[in-house]
C-alpha cells in the first residue's frame, strides 16, 4: 500500500534521539514504528499501553530550596560511597529488561 499522507510531530529532540537509538538497535526505521503505533489504535480502538501517573514523580531542580538540593546531592553522594552504584552497561540491560526490549 502507497503511503500517502505525511504525519508532522514536534517532539523534544533529546526524545526523538533516544528512540531512535533503540530503533535502530531493532532495525526499524521511525516512520515504520510510527504506522505500528497508529495501527495498534486502531485494532485496540484506544493507546495500545496502559496510562497512568507515577507512583513518585522525578525532582524538578527549580522546585528544590538549597537546603533540598543540598540534601538529595548528599543522598547520591552516600549512594556512591556505600556502594550502591551500577555500571552503564548494567543500567542499559536493567532498561531493556523493564521495557521489554
Amino acid at each position: 500500500m502507497a503511503r500517502t499522507a505525511n504525519i508532522f510531530a514536534r517532539v523534544e529532540p533529546e526524545l526523538k534521539e533516544q528512540a531512535e537509538l533503540v530503533l535502530n538497535e531493532l532495525g526499524i526505521p521511525m516512520s515504520n514504528a510510527v504506522g505500528m503505533f497508529l495501527k495498534q489504535i486502531v485494532l485496540q480502538r484506544g493507546i495500545p499501553f496502559e496510562m497512568k501517573l507515577p507512583t513518585r514523580s522525578p525532582l524538578a531542580y527549580e522546585m528544590l530550596s538549597k537546603e533540598e538540593f543540598d540534601n538529595e546531592i548528599q543522598k547520591g553522594m552516600d549512594s556512591i560511597a556505600n556502594g550502591q552504584t551500577i555500571s552503564a552497561q548494567e543500567l542499559r540491560a536493567e532498561l531493556k529488561r523493564n521495557l521489554g526490549i
